[in-house]
């Protein structure tokens, strides 16, 4: 039981860190910023080569901005 209870404190921990991660301003910003790029694509319409890179690029800065808020070390 105190394994189960130390390992539900470092998840709490880890939680929160991720909610502080997130809740700062310049990932809020980068965020919104590349959901609305994609969004425009759609909005505009997908007619050429360019729109799509457009929307490959909106979601990979979509998934850094998500990678960003894992931890990039084990013990954090």
């Amino acid at each position: 039981m105190l394994t189960r209870a130390k390992d539900d404190t470092g998840v709490l921990i880890e939680q929160e860190s991720i909610m502080k991660r997130a809740l700062r301003l310049e990932w809020l910003g980068q965020t919104i910023a590349s959901v609305s790029w994609g969004a425009s694509v759609f909005v505009y319409g997908i007619s050429s080569a360019g729109d799509w890179l457009q929307l490959i690029a909106a979601s990979a800065w979509l998934v850094a901005n998500l990678a960003a808020l894992t931890p990039s070390d084990p013990s954090e």
